[in-house]
């Protein structure tokens, strides 16, 4: 063990128990303490799910990046770990960045990911030298590659940047080979995805660019996972530097899947394009397939033009999202809390066909750790003019949803949910009443928001800083709407 892991490990352990669970979510992975952004590694070892994570222990701001570490059997309860890797060599010192992990046959763990170089160039800017790195351990220690790094600059098609070729996401294919994709810039300056072969090796081989932004969908396409998904083929990225377009994406750090085919010989075809979350903090996600078929999401449940926006002394920042079930439905991903939540569901408070006008709240219906689904529908021929939902409420905080049937839109507002500072707070989502009715499934664990839209068809990701006092929870229509209400609360 290096020195400068081991002084990580001991500072965790000194600081970590500081910190209440109280002070935290119940069921979104936060860091021991610290800083947590990227997920890394979501994978599947010895029967259970590991989670790695990019890490800066020492303050609640981005710094020199670790990889943190946890494990869970149900998505749920999570088991933290010693921390994984440490930048402690050359080719690593100013960070390991984002990556994949894989079991290998010999049941080792193989970890994937970026070593960070930065110097200065010629013009005393600070550049970055990016290579790909491996790790080898048994759940809980890893050793590197002493051959490291296994992917270079010398690896990467003509016109790919050494600066920008990062966060490998490896699997092992159904033909047993062991595959990863990469993000990378080309030569246009934007965004690209490559695929290598032959990891378990340390020494994959370039296959294919397997797409391209062409200044389409933002810059620099980072942190890629490719996998086949309900007899498609589907591509998710991050890209930088968005452009917006209408409703579906945003500017600044965004999310893209591509839905299409894939052909060994010709390659991937996309057939269709979207934003993945439709909230205010959502980045970076990345998948794996459980044994019994699913395919699993995870993601980062934070905005880069936000994370100065931090409650005081906080001394961890950062959570992931739920995990996430995906299906492709007519053409476009699909997602939903993974089932096992319901496993944590306490006892079931129903509300039927309630009239909603002026403001009201229902007996029982209040929490910030809840389960909730919300199903709304005129009350007659005439279609009521909004609907507005205010949650984690009290006379100074809330987070709004309101929906407007006529322009067919669901906004989500968290000016009032406890953040310091003027940022970005509000977000519009295009949604479409389903059989007449609009369904929202709205999960709360006391520092976050997430919001399902007619089973799965978008999802809004944001969170919150509000005091835990404020759970209180009404509901208001301009016009008169019913309502349907079911609501858990999670016991976790």
């Amino acid at each position: 063990m290096s020195e400068k892991l081991r002084k990580a490990m001991d500072f965790e352990a000194k600081y970590a128990g500081h910190i209440a669970e109280s002070e935290r979510p119940a069921f979104h992975v936060t860091p021991t303490i610290g800083w947590l952004n990227d997920p890394n590694g979501f994978s599947v070892y010895k029967g259970e799910y590991h989670l790695f994570y990019q890490y800066h222990p020492y303050s609640n701001e981005w710094g020199s990046i670790h990889w943190g570490h946890v494990k869970t059997k149900d998505f749920i309860q999570w088991e933290r770990l010693p921390i994984a890797l440490a930048p402690d060599q050359p080719y690593d010192e100013s960070g390991c960045f984002s990556g994949g992990a894989a079991e290998l046959p010999d049941g080792r763990q193989l970890l994937m990911y970026t070593g960070v170089q930065r110097h200065h160039d010629a013009d005393g800017f600070i550049k970055d030298v990016q290579t790909q790195c491996v790790a080898i351990g048994d759940g809980v220690r890893y050793e590197k590659f002493e051959g490291n790094p296994v992917l270079t600059a010398k690896d990467l098609p003509e016109g790919g940047s050494a600066e920008d070729f990062r966060d490998p996401k490896v699997w092992q294919d159904k033909d047993g080979s062991f595959y990863a994709v990469i993000g990378n810039r080309t030569a246009d300056g934007s965004g690209a995805i490559l695929l290598y072969r032959g990891i378990e090796g340390f020494r994959g081989e370039f296959v294919r660019t397997l797409a391209q932004s062409h200044n389409q969908h933002g810059k620099m396409w980072e942190c890629p996972d490719f996998f086949q998904l309900d007899g498609k083929q589907v591509l998710i990225t991050s890209p930088q530097e968005v452009k917006p377009v209408g409703l579906e994406f945003h500017a600044g750090h965004g999310t893209l899947a591509l839905i299409g085919s894939y052909d060994p010989e010709t390659g991937f075809t996309r057939e269709h394009a979207q934003a993945i979350d439709y909230g205010l903090d959502f980045y970076a996600p990345q998948t794996l397939e459980t044994p019994d078929g699913r395919r699993i999401m995870i993601a980062w449940m934070q905005n880069w033009s936000t994370v100065g926006a931090k409650p005081e002394q906080c001394r961890w920042f950062g959570q992931m999202t739920l995990p996430r079930e995906l299906h492709i439905r007519d053409g476009r991903l699909i997602q939903n809390p993974v089932r096992e939540l319901e496993n944590y569901r306490g006892q079931k408070v129903e509300h039927r066909n309630i009239p909603v006008s002026a403001e009201v709240n229902l007996p029982e219906v209040r929490g910030r750790m809840l389960d909730m689904t919300v199903t709304v529908r005129p009350a007659s021929q005439e279609m009521f003019r909004w609907f507005r939902i205010r949650l984690a409420k009290d006379g100074e905080h809330e987070t709004v949803l309101r929906y407007r049937p006529d322009w067919g839109t669901l906004k989500l507002d968290r000016t009032r949910s406890g953040l310091p500072y003027d940022i970005l707070h509000t977000r519009t989502v295009q949604v479409a009443l389903k059989d007449g009715e609009l369904k929202l499934r709205i999960v709360l664990d006391r520092f976050s928001l997430e919001v399902f839209v007619n089973d799965g068809e978008q999802a809004l990701s944001t969170v919150i800083y509000t005091r835990q006092e404020a759970d209180a929870i009404t509901f208001e229509a301009s016009g008169t709407a019913l309502m349907d209400v079911e609501k858990y609360e999670l016991l976790v």
